[in-house]
């Protein structure tokens, strides 16, 4: 499968970068500085991009690609905007090439969540959503670009990201998110991500992934 991974620098795009090569894909990491993708490897084609607003810029990276897979969004608690600007434009450039896969992380106070979820984790939710506000309100934003768009694309939803493991052992429900699901590795989003994208049943859904 040929894949082109934005936001190839950051903890789940090294990841899915890492895992790819090490399944056999042919792997295009798009990044601004390559000497931040420590995973590099003989077999990554890298494309340097100065910036991602510009389309244009970026259909080289996707044009004739089976999928596209995405891990940008903000780093902190003030999210401007990025996640919902740069998929926008990563949209419009698989648009032009007519290339039509596409898995991005979001998170999972995006997606619905189980009514019988247990009330710390309700509790939980309440305040780490007041805390990220303005990233949740950007990812609901970006949600919407893909709605809006002509791509077959999956909304990946982690609760807590962590540094652990690769396990391959997790839940995930399509259009909701596991019940009682509080964390999930980096590594396993970046699993979860590949597989689903042979996934029918996953295309123009949001997927949510946890322990």
């Amino acid at each position: 499968m040929r894949i082109t991974v934005f936001g190839a620098t950051g903890g789940v795009g090294q990841e899915i970068v890492r895992q790819a090569v090490a399944a056999g894909h042919e792997v295009t990491a798009v990044v601004r500085d390559p000497a931040r993708l420590p995973v590099l490897l003989s077999d990554v084609q890298v494309h340097a991009a100065a910036g991602l607003d510009d389309p244009e810029a970026l259909r080289e990276a996707v044009a004739g690609r089976d999928a596209v897979l995405s891990a940008l969004g903000s780093r902190g608690r003030k999210a401007d905007g990025v996640a919902e600007r740069l998929t926008r434009s990563v949209l419009a450039a698989m648009e032009a090439e007519g290339v039509r896969r596409l898995l991005v992380v979001s998170a999972a106070p995006i997606g619905p969540r189980p009514a019988d979820d247990p009330l710390v984790d309700r509790m939980v939710r309440k305040v780490v959503g007041a805390v990220l506000k303005e990233v949740y309100a950007d990812l609901t934003r970006m949600e919407a670009a893909l709605a809006g768009s002509a791509t077959d694309w999956t909304s990946v939803r982690p609760p807590k990201l962590t540094n652990g493991p690769l396990t391959g052992k997790y839940r995930t429900e399509i259009g909701g998110s596991p019940r009682g699901g509080r964390t999930i590795s980096r590594a396993d989003v970046a699993h979860a991500m590949l597989a689903l994208t042979h996934d029918p049943a996953a295309v123009k859904q949001g997927v949510g992934v946890a322990y």
